[in-house]
Parts: C-alpha cells; sequence; structure tokens
C-alpha cells in the first residue's frame, strides 16, 4: 500500500475558472478517506488527477513519496472502480477480471511456447497465478459462481462486485472509487457500503472514494474532504465534521436531516446567556459555553443558530423560550419520527422518538425547544464561533 500527498494542487479548463483550487491534502498507508461535495464541486476531478486521467495546471501529487505528474496512469500502480462499471459485455466475469492481468503479461505468447519448453512453464505458472488472484477475490467478494456468466446475467449489484474485483486481482498501491454505487438501488447501495468497509479493514489498503452522498461518506470514511467550488472546506473524522464543523456550509451539508438555521441578531446579555433576536423572538444561548460572545455583543451583529434536528423538542406552550408554530410535515422511520414546523415563515426540523409524536398531525399547533447548548453558532461571514474546550 502506499501515502498520497497533495500539494497546492489545482486544475483549470479556461482560464479564469478553476475546478480545484490549491487542495492540499496528506493520506495516510492503509487510510480510507472520501472526498464529498454537490455536484460540479471539483471531487472527481481530484480524484481524476491523482488516477493521472486529467492533467494538473499547477501543484504536485506524491504516491509513497514519488511524485507522479508525469507518470502514465498505468505506471502509477493504482486501480480505478467507476460509475457506470465498464465491464466488457463480450467477456464472461472472470475474463473482465483477469483482464488487466492478462494485458501486464510478462509471457504472453502463447506461440513462443511451442518452440521453447522454458518459456512455456513460465508461462503455465504466470497463467496459474493470474487464476489464484481471481479465485481469491472472487472468493472475497462472493461472486465465485458467477466466474462463467457475462455480464448481462448479472444484477448491478453484482456487477459492482465484478468491478471491485477486477480491481482487487492486481494488489494496487492504491483503489480510487469514483461514485461507485450510485447506479444501485437504496438497498444494494447500504449492502455494498458494508461490503466495501469489511474490505477496506480485511486489506489494509489506501482508498480514496468520491460521492455526493454524505451518509455513506460518513459511513464508510476514516476521514472526509468536504469541497465546495473546488475548495477544500474542511478534512476530518465523521464525527469531527458533525460535532465541529468549520463553517456553515460543512454543517448545512453534513447530517441528515440538515442542520436547522435560523438567522438572527446578538443584541445583547441577560447573563449568565447572550440574547440572539430571530422572528421576534429571543433565544438564550450559554455565555459560558462560547465565551467569544462577550465580545461580540457590543457589535451588535449578525449571527446564526444552528442547530440539528436532535437538539429540537416539542414542549409545552409555557416552556421558556419555547417556539409557537404550526406543522406542516410528520415524516415517521420505525423509531423515530421527523417533525416539521413552519415558524414566522422558517421551517424548522426536530428528531424525537415516534411515541412522542403519536398525538401530532400535520396542520397541528407545536411548540418547539431549541437546546442552545447543543448550538454551532456561525458569524456574518459563515465560519463558526468555536465554543469553550
Amino acid at each position: 500500500m502506499a501515502s498520497i500527498r497533495l500539494t497546492e494542487l489545482s486544475k483549470s479548463y479556461r482560464p479564469g475558472t478553476l475546478a480545484v483550487d490549491r487542495a492540499s491534502l496528506d493520506i495516510a498507508d492503509g487510510e480510507f478517506v472520501v472526498l464529498v461535495g454537490p455536484s460540479g464541486c471539483g471531487k472527481s476531478t481530484m480524484l481524476r488527477m491523482i488516477a493521472g486521467l486529467e492533467e494538473c495546471s499547477s501543484g504536485t501529487i506524491a504516491i509513497d513519496g514519488r511524485v507522479v505528474n508525469d507518470t502514465p496512469p498505468m505506471d502509477r500502480d493504482i486501480a480505478m472502480v467507476f460509475q457506470n462499471y465498464a465491464l466488457y459485455p463480450h467477456l464472461s466475469v472472470r475474463s473482465n477480471m483477469r483482464f488487466g492481468l492478462d494485458r501486464r503479461r510478462q509471457y504472453p505468447s502463447l506461440w513462443r511456447g511451442l518452440l521453447s519448453g522454458d518459456y512455456r512453464a513460465k508461462r503455465r505458472a504466470e497463467t496459474l497465478q493470474i487464476e489464484e488472484r481471481v479465485l481469491a477475490a472472487s472468493r472475497t467478494l462472493g461472486i465465485e459462481p458467477l466466474l462463467d456468466r457475462p455480464p448481462r446475467e448479472l444484477s448491478g449489484g453484482q456487477r459492482q462486485r465484478v468491478a471491485v474485483g477486477r480491481a482487487l486481482v492486481r494488489h494496487p498501491k492504491v483503489f480510487l472509487f469514483d461514485e461507485p454505487l450510485s447506479n444501485l438501488d437504496a438497498l444494494l447501495r447500504g449492502e455494498m457500503r458494508t461490503e466495501l468497509r469489511i474490505l477496506h479493514r480485511s486489506l489494509g489498503a489506501t482508498m480514496v472514494y468520491v460521492t455526493h452522498d454524505q451518509e455513506e461518506a460518513m459511513s464508510l470514511a476514516d476521514r472526509i474532504v468536504v469541497m465546495r467550488d473546488g475548495v477544500v472546506q474542511q478534512v476530518g473524522a465523521p464525527t469531527e465534521l458533525y460535532e465541529r464543523p468549520a463553517n456553515r456550509f460543512v454543517a448545512g451539508f453534513i447530517g441528515t436531516p440538515a442542520m436547522n438555521m435560523l438567522d438572527g441578531t446578538l443584541e445583547g446579555a441577560d447573563a449568565p446567556h447572550a440574547l440572539v433576536q430571530w422572528n421576534k423572538q429571543s433565544i438564550a444561548l450559554p455565555v459560558s459555553r462560547w465565551p467569544a460572545l462577550a465580545s461580540r455583543i457590543a457589535r451588535a451583529g449578525r449571527i446564526t443558530i444552528g442547530v440539528r434536528p436532535e437538539g429540537v423538542r416539542p414542549c409545552p406552550a409555557t416552556t421558556p423560550g419555547a417556539l409557537a408554530g404550526r406543522l406542516v410535515a410528520v415524516e415517521r422511520y420505525g423509531a423515530l419520527c421527523d417533525l416539521v414546523a413552519e415558524i414566522g415563515g422558517s421551517r424548522i426540523t426536530a428528531r424525537c422518538a415516534t411515541p412522542e409524536a403519536r398525538s401530532l398531525h400535520e396542520g397541528d399547533a407545536i411548540h418547539l425547544l431549541l437546546d442552545g447548548g447543543a448550538a454551532h453558532l456561525f458569524d456574518e461571514r459563515g465560519t463558526a464561533i468555536s465554543p469553550a474546550n
């Protein structure tokens, strides 16, 4: 396996437009890193530059300590799994999986083997080694019974396993995945996520994975790289991005349902709380959690309160700080329930246990209480205001 280092990496397709803007990233040997962001953010472009399918406009790419900017893709010792599987329809599963190894044979000539016994013996040994790799990969992925079938007889999940197996047999230094599960239905995506995670643990391989699905990123990654408009917004473990987002974009992108964002004005203090005016109501925030708020109160600046749905709960109308609104949607997911309420023209989502919401129906009046201690704060530029450690 190998480490990857990207240093000030940029890609421009035309002057003044950067698909990737000075991205720097260190990926450790054996790490599973997921590049995530909305469509057009530059994540696939970055992956293709690592693979050598796109040239870098500036910056360097180093794999296992060796700069590979000018190295052809076939010499970078990487394997890539594409979104559309890219299987040869006229070949069997076995032939698809061994195709790359056959193209790199040291003893490729069948006819030369007729004239040289030594060459024939070496070619036979090489063939056995290739077959052993194919069988080992097929057992790992559970597709051994499918080896003699053509791709047209396979389901989407089985085709995806074949594509992964074709990469696996090469024993590359780095595995690259470009949205490999986007063509699968929800159930198969969940199953394949689990299989990829188990595969990573068993191989200890370095993997770089691109997706626009943040749930996929949260479930797979050792570390997540969040991108927006070609710029890396934050790099960290899934829990770090969820609990300590660096800015408003990361906070809103990571997490399902999305974080509630309330744009208000920091206008005063009522010790030990700071007061934020939102929708003609005051929301109290504990100053002890955000010491930096004390210096901002005098400036009465704009501020955004971000609260995860699990930090909002229904409450009686008499509860201090309760926000009054009307329930516009009730979404039940087994043991959990999402309540979407309209309050002063804004929508706030609360996540609670289903029994708590059993008596609630769409159109009902509702009061919600925000947990100020679990909130996230962002300044007028969208940068997170750090809480006290």
